[in-house]
């Protein structure tokens, strides 16, 4: 996927010969105008195409030193039909394709604090990704020393949000878990692997997952990122971290391996998420009347409308295959989506979830169900962001039942279908994997990473990052930035002509006019 000596050739899905690149992401039908709610804002629920529930043949040649056969790529499609995958069952693939071989899975995800002392370090790690901080070419060998000067200025207000929830991220503990449980529904449907576990900002360190999966010789790798919904800010990052680890390692470039970059439309998850929901719905002494809330982290905005960024369509597609499953079990709840944690005075995915929420008490909404719907751990977004802050501010905002749907964790079906994913995507190792072919495509199109990274690269220098330390221009950051320095040199000046006597202004005969 990644080796400069292999060829790179876009995947291509056999429905109208659709080239996979984020310029030719399948548009969204419109949404189905039958669930009328009373905010403007509120998410509608659109009907299930009979097309998309068909199995679609997928092709690609990602240039992979082997494929799987012609005979047995045939004895998959042998009992294809409108209503059945590509492949025969997992019994025939798990024979054909795990054999010998040793399986791994890497399991990718941002990473966390375990201690208080662990805070100021995570926050240098975050701040040197140039994808974080973005200097220019000129000084970016200040990168390292910015973000110790920062991690170190932000720590202390960081660690009172940490130790509100227990001194440290449980990211790391629950993720182990998640990766202990895949392994062992993996072993229980025949595919024996070992499930290994990569962060991006803390330990254990994505370059210390790709080591132990050299030592263990691993010799098929699926990749699947634990962010349900692709983003060149999320799972983007992981995976260009990856590229270049692979592009220089040689027992790398020869491992087989492929990625699973979203799943946010497969069954198992779709219906894990329902019953979270329908369980704290019969919480409320009105079930019926909740408002579910979802909440999603947001990304800039340019990160979608310039960079082609799929992450927004693909969460308004997923919430719509949410609220499918609840209406199939009798919850006709309204819903609304809104993106929490922005930083830094970009513009971000709108809604605002503060906000969001401000507005909903001033419509009289009086139950609110949050959902943190692009969380499957539970992290510092969760437990302080939403259960405290948010809670708060919805208490206050007149607001008189709250509740939160806890994140998926280990879910036994949610665990189940993410096995699942892996085990379909063995015969595309190497070339391409393939999601649940019974549900909906994802919008990104698997194999069609490397384009993404390389629409976000291309114009990565006019894409503003998360956290801006200074900006020049005519931008509104800029002119408030300026307007405020130019206010403390007229300030420091007019007390140096004040305390001194002299200066410019006496020199005018402008001060004097004031004594």
């Amino acid at each position: 996927m990644w080796s400069s000596s292999q060829a790179s050739t876009r995947g291509v899905v056999e429905m109208g010969r659709v080239e996979a690149g984020p310029s030719h992401f399948p548009k969204r039908p419109a949404p189905h105008p039958a669930r009328v709610n009373y905010l403007s804002r509120a998410h509608a629920v659109k009907p299930c195409s009979a097309g998309d529930r068909l199995g679609i043949s997928v092709k690609c040649n990602l240039g992979w030193s082997s494929q799987p056969s012609p005979d047995s790529r045939q004895q998959f499609r042998g009992h294809s039909s409108a209503s059945e995958a590509v492949l025969t069952s997992q019994s025939d693939l798990r024979k054909l394709f795990v054999g010998n071989e040793k399986i791994g899975v890497l399991l990718l995800n941002l990473g966390g604090p375990e201690t208080l002392n662990d805070v100021q370090p995570f926050l240098f790690n975050l701040f040197a990704d140039p994808d974080i901080i973005r200097l220019p070419r000129l000084f970016r060998f200040l990168q390292k020393p910015l973000a110790k000067f920062i991690s170190v200025v932000r720590a202390p207000k960081s660690k009172e949000g940490y130790a509100s929830i227990g001194g440290g991220s449980p990211l790391r503990q629950i993720t182990d878990a998640q990766a202990e449980a895949l392994r062992e529904a993996l072993c229980k449907k025949d595919v024996p692997a070992k499930v290994y576990v990569g962060m991006r900002y803390w330990h254990p360190f994505t370059e210390e997952a790709i080591e132990q999966i050299k030592r263990d010789g691993i010799t098929k790798l699926v990749v699947l990122p634990l962010y349900p919904q692709f983003s060149i800010s999320t799972s983007g990052s992981s995976l260009r971290l990856l590229e270049g680890i692979f592009r220089e390692d040689e027992y790398l470039v020869n491992m087989q391996h492929t990625v699973i970059p979203s799943w946010y439309q497969r069954e198992g998850y779709i219906k894990a998420m329902a019953t979270l929901i329908e369980n704290e719905l019969t919480k409320f002494p009105e079930p019926e009347k909740v408002m579910i809330f979802f909440s999603a982290h947001g990304v800039p905005l340019a990160y979608v409308e310039e960079a082609g960024d799929p992450y927004k369509a693909e969460m308004e597609e997923c919430i719509d295959l949410i609220m499918e499953e609840l209406e199939k079990r009798g919850k006709t709840n309204p819903c609304i989506l809104a993106y929490q944690s922005r930083v830094g005075p970009v513009e971000w995915l709108k809604p605002y979830t503060d906000e969001t929420i401000i507005e909903l008490g001033q419509k009289g909404v009086k139950s609110l169900l949050a959902v943190p719907i692009s969380f499957v751990s539970e992290h510092i977004e969760t437990l302080e962001e939403i259960d405290v802050e948010y809670k708060e501010l919805a208490l206050e905002s007149g607001i008189k039942h709250w509740g939160r749907v806890p994140a998926l964790g280990c879910e036994p079906t949610f665990i189940s279908d993410l096995a699942d994913a892996v085990i379909e995507s063995l015969p595309y190792v190497g070339a391409m994997a393939v999601s649940n072919l019974e549900a909906r495509q994802s919008l990104v199109p698997l194999g069609s990473v490397e384009e993404l990274l390389a629409a976000y690269d291309s114009k990565r220098d006019e894409l503003p990052p998360p956290v801006i330390v200074w900006e020049w221009g005519w931008t509104k950051s800029a002119e408030t930035w300026n307007g405020r320095a130019a206010m403390l040199a007229v300030l420091t000046l007019l007390v140096l002509e004040v305390t001194t006597g002299e200066g410019f202004l006496h020199q005018w005969g402008i001060l004097p006019l004031f004594r």
